[in-house]
């Protein structure tokens, strides 16, 4: 009716007491506050608040916890919603009369209502409320009694117990209102559940003419004593019901309850017997439990043990009750001789207190563990507060100190850093065990204790997040420091290399003096490789200053970033000298090829000599002057096959050189920065290494056919 979801499982929609709150909000009219917590903490919080507003509405409880209900337990649930039924449904439609008569039991009141409706009908003589209901009679009865004009009584009469009952729950919802709570197929059975009948002719009590005297009082009062019994006590055994069976015990009657079973001392021995063999085990089985641990996971795992025997002995409770019970039967019933009835009030008193021995020791272990388990927890939360504190302090220090002069020093912090880490690691262990702590909730500390429990982790795990955020973030940090800097300290280092070997092969390059044609073509072909070269290389060096630029953007550290810059302008100081250096040599061998002459060298060859801004003008000058005769060739007296193999697979080698060296320079830093992945590089690498091993030999031989040449021409 409220328009919340539907309880879909009772016993697993119930655990975290919001579902029973909606109830009680509805039933008393009142808001109740829910907590909306997902832990064990808040589940018991709620269903602590629960049985908190059904003792303020006198609603009576036994043997009833918040655990109980968190835990699933089905049949402490069960007993919860039927304390509230009996008290919202039952008492409250009753509590007029029972006000009247001056009487308590709604019990009584209900079964004096029925007997009174019922009286006409000779085939009805209703005396509990389980056995008297299950013909399907009295239901009708009750209902014929006072709207007659429903149905025919005789026809009712000629019906099976089923459609008896199909009937009159059939009756009752399309005239009276009321929903087919029960189902005939479980009324029709030797003994029905109590608790659902009360609940169903509560609600005929409700809607039908209510007249009950004391006299109707006093009759239920007269009945004999094991079947009113049920009015007082509401319990029954199933074990003794099928023990009296067995043995053949006839009555008119088949009563609900133990209580309404005469009892013989036969039985009330095998159920004395069955009961003192369980406590005896349940007193081993306690017996057997360890000392309560000092480590907090063990008494962790020993306060979850003994809360599985606690249930155990509140499942047991029963049994108890009930041999306790038929052995007071027994005495009354005075059947017994003397020494039987003394026997049985040893018996009787041995058993209460063996179970009260072990009830108490067992409540008062509970305790201790309890106890226990809540100081070491808060030993682990102040531990971990100290130790929160002293990290916080570490990190501050840390902070202060410049990130990194060199890479020795960044070094060192990464070594600081993986020891910040390994202590947080280690700590997780502890922090992984506070996310599962045991709080028991109840009368002595109450709400406030929880709320200041729970604001306490919650500042513990808010400092928590940020020590262990600040960590992983700062290990990013150094991590793509390292990984930068190394990255450009290797890129200076090669293109060091690279400056060096490039200077050492200008110095080499001859500029004047040539001794021939071939010669000069030889020095002008090294120029033009070391311009192309250059050209090419122009791109690493201007990434270079970028990447140390942001290198030491990130370092914010005086020292570190003048360290750089200084090595940024020293790389810069030589490749303009180198540059410089070129420009120069291709100016003193254009001037040579001035003073050799044209006609000795080819146009190409000039052109290759001549700076890059002189050679617009040689472009011009050709479209003026008539071409030059073609120099005269030189004859080489020997095998002129060999001369055009040698220029085939020198041009051939000159061309590799030219295109591995393309593909080297061609690698972009900033793409590698930024991919972090160096497969591809490495592999193009391993295969130009590969094939200048082969180049090595055919170099070699080159090397061997050119003397020979050389040799060939001197002569």
């Amino acid at each position: 009716q409220s328009g919340k979801p539907l309880v879909k499982d009772m016993f697993t929609d119930l655990k975290d007491g919001r579902k029973l709150l909606d109830l009680l909000e509805g039933l008393t009219g009142k808001p109740l506050p829910k907590e909306r917590g997902s832990t064990r903490v808040h589940a018991l919080n709620n269903v602590n608040r629960v049985l908190q507003v059904l003792h303020q509405n006198n609603v009576e409880l036994v043997n009833i916890g918040g655990t109980d209900i968190v835990d699933g337990n089905h049949k402490l649930t069960l007993g919860l919603l039927w304390s509230i039924i009996l008290h919202w449904q039952v008492k409250d439609v009753m509590k007029n009369i029972m006000s009247d008569l001056q009487q308590t039991n709604s019990e009584k009141i209900l079964l004096s209502w029925v007997r009174q409706s019922t009286r006409p009908y000779s085939q009805v003589n209703v005396l509990n409320f389980t056995t008297s209901w299950a013909d399907g009679l009295a239901f009708n009865a009750v209902m014929h009694r006072h709207k007659p004009e429903l149905f025919s009584w005789d026809k009712v009469t000629k019906m099976s117990p089923v459609e008896r009952l199909e009937h009159a729950f059939s009756i009752a919802k399309n005239h009276l209102g009321i929903e087919k709570l029960l189902d005939p197929e479980d009324v029709a059975v030797q003994l029905p559940d109590k608790k659902s009948i009360i609940m169903y002719l509560t609600s005929l009590f409700e809607v039908l003419p209510k007249q009950v005297t004391m006299e109707d009082i006093r009759e239920v009062e007269t009945l004999p004593r094991r079947y009113k019994q049920e009015c007082e006590d509401g319990e029954f055994n199933m074990q003794q019901v099928s023990l009296e069976e067995d043995q053949g015990s006839s009555r008119a009657e088949t009563p609900s309850t133990v209580t309404e079973v005469d009892m013989d001392l036969d039985s009330y021995q095998v159920a004395l017997e069955e009961v003192l063999t369980w406590l005896l085990s349940a007193e081993d089985a306690f017996r057997e439990q360890e000392e309560i641990s000092g480590d907090v996971e063990e008494v962790k795992e020993q306060f979850s043990t003994h809360e599985g025997f606690m249930m155990e002995l509140t499942a047991h409770q029963s049994s108890v009750g009930s041999v306790l019970q038929a052995g007071n039967q027994l005495v009354a019933q005075g059947n017994l001789s003397p020494e039987e009835e003394f026997e049985i009030q040893e018996q009787m008193l041995l058993l209460n207190s063996r179970w009260e021995e072990l009830r108490v020791e067992s409540m008062d272990r509970q305790a201790r563990l309890h106890d226990m388990l809540m100081e070491l927890q808060k030993q682990q939360l102040q531990q971990l507060s100290d130790w929160l504190t002293v990290t916080e302090e570490r990190i501050q220090k840390m902070e202060s100190q410049i990130l990194a002069e060199d890479l020795e020093s960044l070094q060192k912090h990464l070594e600081e850093h993986k020891s910040l880490q390994s202590d947080l690691e280690t700590e997780q262990v502890k922090v992984n065990s506070l996310t599962h702590m045991v709080v028991i909730v109840d009368e002595s500390n109450g709400e406030s204790a929880t709320a200041i429990l729970e604001e306490q982790l919650q500042r513990l795990g808010e400092r928590w997040t940020a020590v262990c955020r600040w960590t992983e973030e700062r290990r990013v940090k150094l991590q793509e420091i390292q990984f930068l800097w190394q990255e450009l300290l290797e890129e200076q280092c090669l293109l060091k290399a690279w400056l060096t070997e490039k200077e050492e092969a200008l110095s080499k390059v001859q500029t004047s003096n040539f001794k021939d044609q071939t010669d000069l073509s030889v020095n002008v072909r090294k120029l033009a490789i070391l311009k192309e070269d250059m050209g090419m290389k122009r791109q690493t060096l201007d990434q270079l200053n970028e990447l140390g630029q942001d290198v030491a953007q990130i370092l914010g550290s005086g020292t570190a970033s003048s360290k750089i810059d200084q090595d940024q302008e020293e790389l810069t100081q030589r490749w303009d000298s180198l540059v410089q250096k070129l420009e120069d040599y291709s100016n003193q061998v254009t001037q040579a090829v001035g003073t050799v002459g044209m006609s000795q060298v080819s146009q190409k060859t000039a052109a290759e000599t001549m700076p890059l801004k002189e050679q617009v003008l040689v472009k011009q000058s050709r479209q003026e002057l008539p071409p030059p005769p073609p120099p005269k060739k030189r004859q080489i007296p020997g095998d002129s096959e060999a001369k055009k193999k040698f220029d085939a697979e020198s041009t051939e080698l000159l061309n590799w050189i030219s295109k591995s060296k393309s593909a080297i320079q061609a690698t972009d830093i900033k793409e590698y920065k930024k991919m972090r992945e160096t497969s591809n590089m490495k592999e193009k690498l391993k295969v130009i290494e590969k094939e200048r091993v082969e180049k090595s030999q055919k170099l070699d031989e080159l090397k061997r056919s050119g003397h020979f040449l050389l040799d060939q021409m001197g002569k």
